[in-house]
C-alpha cells in the first residue's frame, strides 16, 4: 500500500510512484526543468543497475496532449490490484526521434492508486501545457490536391488532421482549385484569426503561400515591395510544411525529412525557425520572392525542359536533367555582387546550419543594429560599398539561401549555407569541359568538397546582379549598379562562342523568364514551424 500522497505547493515538483505496463515506476514532473521523468523502481531481471539508472525523459514542450485513459476492463483486472475499487489512470502522448531526423508520436498511461492522484497529475500536466504559449489554436491550412503523386489531401486528413485533433488545434481547410488560389486569399483572408498558416504540397506550393504572405504584409504596412531597396516588413505569421511534393527540398533543408508525421508534430509544439528570403527585381519592378534556389544555365535548362514533359511525372527532372547535361550549353554575362565583408561564416567552412545555429544567431543582433542607424524603410543608408563584378561564360549560376539539400543530395547545392543569416550563397560554375562538369554535379551527392575546382567559384553576397551579354549595353544605361569602387575580375575567352542566347532562371522551381534580375537578400523575413536541423546522435535515434 503507498503511503498517502499530499498535493504539493504551486511550482514544486511532484513525484509519485505509479504503475506503466504493469510495473512500479517513480515518475517525476519537475516544473524548474520542465521535465516529465519515469523509471523502474526495481531494475530488470539481468539488466543490471543502468536499469534504474535509465528510464525515460521528456521534456514539457515536447508533449503533445495528456487526457484521462479509456480503461480497458480486462487490461484492469489482469493487474490484480485488490487495493483499488476503481480503476484511474491518464495518458500522455509526446515526441519519440526516430532515425534519419524523423519524429513519431508515442503514447504512455500511467495507472494511479486513487482518483485524488490521478486528478492531481493531470492538472499539473495541464497547467505546464498551458505556459506554452507558442503552441498555435487555431491554423489556416492550405491544400494542393495535384502536388506530387496527387496524394494531399490523403495525406492531410489521414496522417495530420488527427495528430491536430489529438493536440486540440482547429483548422479552417481549403483545398486549392487552381493556380496561385493561395496566394490571392491570402490578400484578403482575416490573418489575425489564425495562429499559423500550413501548406499541404511541394515547393510550389509553398512558394504561393509565401508570396500571399509576405505581400499581404508588406500592404498593411504600405510598403512598397517594388522598390528592391525597401526594407521589408517581417512577417510574424508563422508557416507549416506538410510535404506532399516531387522534392519538397524547404521541408528538408529546414527539418532534416519529408515526412507529414515529422512536420505536423513540429507545428503542434510551436517550433520556430526564421528564414532568409531573397527578392528579385528587374528595373524597379519586383518579379518574385525565392527561398532556396536561384539557378541560371543548367537548373533553369533542366526546369524549362521539365515543363515541356510534366506528363511524365517526377520522373520528368531526371529526364530534363540528363538530356540538358548532354546538350552542354554556357551562356555569357556579367555578375556584379556585394560580398557580406562582416559575415561570420563562410561557404567553405563546413560549419553547417543547424537548430539553434550561433551564426544565425548573431546575424540577426548585427542586422538589428544597422537598422537602427539606418532610415526608416531603407534598407542602406547611402554609403558606398565595395562591389564585385565578374565577366565570363558560365555553365551555371547559382545563389543558395540554404543548403537545398534533398533526398537525392543529402548536403545540398551549398552544405554550408545557413536559414537566417542574412546572406546567400553565389555560385560560378565558368564553361569549363563535359566530364569536369559532370564531376562537379557527382560531388552533390558525396562529402567531398564540391566548390574544389578551378572554374568554381563561391561567396557568400547580401545582393548581386546579373545581366547577359545583349543586355549590357541597354542595362548599363537604366540599371544603377552605383558604385565606384570594384574589383574586376574577367573569365572571358577569346575562341568560344555561346550555343544558346539566354537561360532561364529556376526561383524555387518556378520559372523566371526575365533574365536581367536584381537580388537582394532579407534577413530572417519569414518564420517557419521548424527548429532546423537537429544534430543527431546514434544513441538518440530510436527505429520508429
Amino acid at each position: 500500500m503507498q503511503p498517502p500522497q499530499h498535493p504539493p505547493p504551486p511550482g514544486a515538483a511532484l513525484c509519485s510512484v505509479l504503475t506503466v505496463k504493469r510495473r512500479s515506476c517513480e515518475v517525476t514532473l519537475d516544473p524548474g526543468r520542465a521535465l516529465l521523468c519515469w523509471r523502474d523502481v526495481r531494475p530488470r531481471r539481468g539488466a543490471g543497475s543502468s536499469s534504474r539508472a535509465g528510464g525515460h525523459n521528456v521534456p514539457v514542450c515536447e508533449i503533445v496532449s495528456v487526457g484521462e485513459a479509456e480503461i480497458d476492463e480486462k487490461y484492469f483486472h489482469s493487474m490484480k490490484w485488490q487495493h483499488m475499487f476503481t480503476p484511474h489512470a491518464f495518458t500522455v502522448h509526446y515526441v519519440q526521434r526516430a532515425q534519419k531526423h524523423r519524429w513519431r508520436c508515442k503514447a504512455v498511461t500511467f495507472w494511479c492508486s486513487d482518483e485524488r492522484l490521478c486528478f492531481q497529475w493531470l492538472q499539473a500536466l495541464h497547467d505546464l501545457l498551458e505556459q506554452q504559449t507558442c503552441r498555435p489554436k487555431h491554423l489556416l491550412v492550405y491544400i494542393n490536391p495535384y502536388s506530387g503523386k496527387k496524394k494531399g489531401k490523403q495525406i492531410y486528413e489521414q496522417k495530420v488532421a488527427p495528430l491536430f485533433s489529438l493536440a486540440s488545434i482547429s483548422a479552417d481547410v481549403i483545398v486549392t482549385e487552381y493556380a496561385n488560389h493561395a496566394r490571392d486569399n491570402l490578400y484578403e483572408v482575416n490573418l489575425e484569426k489564425y495562429d499559423g498558416i500550413v501548406c499541404v504540397g511541394g515547393d510550389g506550393m509553398f512558394s504561393e503561400v509565401l508570396h500571399g504572405l509576405i505581400r499581404r504584409v508588406q500592404k498593411d504596412s504600405d510598403v512598397d515591395h517594388n522598390d528592391p531597396k525597401s526594407l521589408l516588413t517581417t512577417c510574424n505569421v508563422r508557416i507549416g510544411i506538410i510535404p506532399a511534393g516531387s522534392t519538397d527540398c524547404v521541408c528538408f533543408a529546414t527539418v532534416g525529412a519529408n515526412d507529414p508525421v515529422t512536420s505536423a508534430l513540429h507545428i503542434i509544439i510551436g517550433d520556430s525557425q526564421s528564414l532568409d528570403v531573397c527578392s528579385v527585381h528587374h528595373k524597379q519592378t519586383f518579379l518574385k520572392y525565392s527561398v532556396s534556389l536561384l539557378g541560371y544555365g543548367f537548373y533553369g535548362d533542366v526546369l524549362k525542359g521539365s515543363e515541356k514533359n510534366r506528363w511524365m511525372g517526377p520522373a520528368r527532372y531526371d529526364f530534363s536533367g540528363f538530356k540538358t547535361f548532354l546538350s552542354h550549353h554556357y551562356y555569357e554575362g556579367t555578375v556584379s555582387f556585394e560580398p557580406d565583408q562582416q559575415a561570420l561564416g563562410s561557404p567553405r567552412d563546413q560549419i553547417c546550419c543547424t537548430s539553434g545555429c550561433f551564426i544565425c544567431r548573431q546575424s540577426i543582433k548585427q542586422l538589428e543594429k544597422r537598422q537602427r542607424k539606418q532610415p526608416c524603410g531603407l534598407e542602406h543608408d547611402g554609403q558606398e560599398e565595395d562591389w564585385t563584378i565578374i565577366k565570363g561564360k558560365f555553365m551555371a549560376i547559382n545563389a543558395a539561401n540554404m543548403s537545398c539539400a534533398c533526398p537525392r543530395s543529402p548536403k545540398g547545392l551549398s552544405p554550408a549555407a545557413h536559414l537566417a543569416d542574412g546572406t546567400a550563397d553565389l555560385i560560378l560554375v565558368r564553361k569549363c569541359s563535359r566530364l569536369n562538369f559532370l564531376r562537379h554535379l557527382i560531388r552533390h551527392t558525396r562529402n567531398d568538397d564540391q566548390f574544389d575546382f578551378a572554374f568554381v567559384e563561391v561567396y557568400r553576397v547580401k545582393t548581386f546582379q546579373f545581366t547577359p551579354k545583349h543586355f549590357e549595353e541597354e542595362d548599363c544605361e537604366s540599371t544603377d549598379i552605383g558604385k565606384k569602387n570594384f574589383a574586376q575580375i574577367c573569365t572571358d575567352h577569346p575562341r568560344c562562342g555561346c550555343s544558346q542566347v539566354n537561360s532561364i532562371w529556376n526561383c524555387d522551381g518556378e520559372t523566371l523568364d526575365q533574365t536581367a534580375i536584381e537580388v537582394r537578400v532579407h534577413c530572417q523575413l519569414i518564420k517557419l514551424f521548424a527548429r532546423g536541423i537537429e544534430d543527431s546522435k546514434p544513441e538518440d535515434c530510436k527505429k520508429p
